[in-house]
This record gives structure tokens, C-alpha cells and sequence, in this order.
């Protein structure tokens, strides 16, 4: 088992790595929408923060040797099922390998951000 690290995304908030490679896959922990340079959320939309979301991924999958082409599965929360639509139109042009996928409301996500998605990836 490898901890994955990288600068280029948001340092974890709590007791737990980026992600962790075992094997020939890795699992990022969940990503928001906090932006690496100013460890701040700085979108305050839907698709402003699935974007930061989706480039924060990108980095810790790239700092584990893999891409966000190389998803096989994700599991997508979002604050407001509402935006469903909004969030899918941007997570789409990131994942466009169509990797299985979960998404569901969660009452309420860290740093009170609209979206937050974890990635599983083959190396």
C-alpha cells in the first residue's frame, strides 16, 4: 500500500491520504472544490466547483502514476440534486472514458461546498 501525495492539490483536512495505491488501482479520497494555490474554495457554482473538483482529481490520480482516463468508477455527492444537470455537463468533459458511477444528495459536504467526488483508477 503507497499514500499518494501531491502539492497540486488540496492537502487533506483531516487524518487521511490524497489517495492510496494498492496494486494496480488507486483510490482517491473525495476531492472539493478547494484550490490548491489558495487552499480556498473560490467557485461559488455548480460548475465552477465540479471544475476545480475534476483538476484536483487529475492531479492526485497523475501524482499516482494514472489519469482521469483511467477511471473505472466514481462516486459523486452533491448538495442540491438540483444541479445535477449543471454539475453532469462539466464532470462529462472530464470523464469522458464514461467510468461506472454513483451520485446522490448529501445533506451537507466539508467546507460547505456544492460537490465533492472520489475516484477509483487503474495504473
Amino acid at each position: 500500500m503507497e499514500k499518494i501525495y501531491t502539492k497540486n492539490a488540496p492537502e487533506a483536512i483531516g487524518p487521511y491520504s490524497q489517495a492510496i495505491k494498492v496494486g494496480n488501482l488507486v483510490f482517491t479520497s473525495g476531492q472539493i472544490a478547494i484550490n490548491p494555490a489558495s487552499a480556498a474554495v473560490e467557485a461559488t457554482d455548480i460548475e465552477g466547483q465540479t471544475r476545480q473538483v475534476c483538476e484536483n482529481l487529475k492531479a492526485v490520480l497523475e501524482a499516482a502514476g494514472t489519469s482521469i482516463e483511467k477511471a473505472v468508477k466514481t462516486t459523486c455527492f452533491l448538495k442540491n440534486m438540483e444541479d445535477f444537470a449543471a454539475f453532469n455537463a462539466v464532470y462529462g468533459t472530464y470523464f469522458t472514458g464514461k467510468p461506472a458511477r454513483s451520485c446522490v444528495a448529501a445533506k451537507q459536504l466539508p467546507k460547505d461546498v456544492l460537490v465533492e467526488v472520489e475516484v477509483v483508477a487503474e495504473v
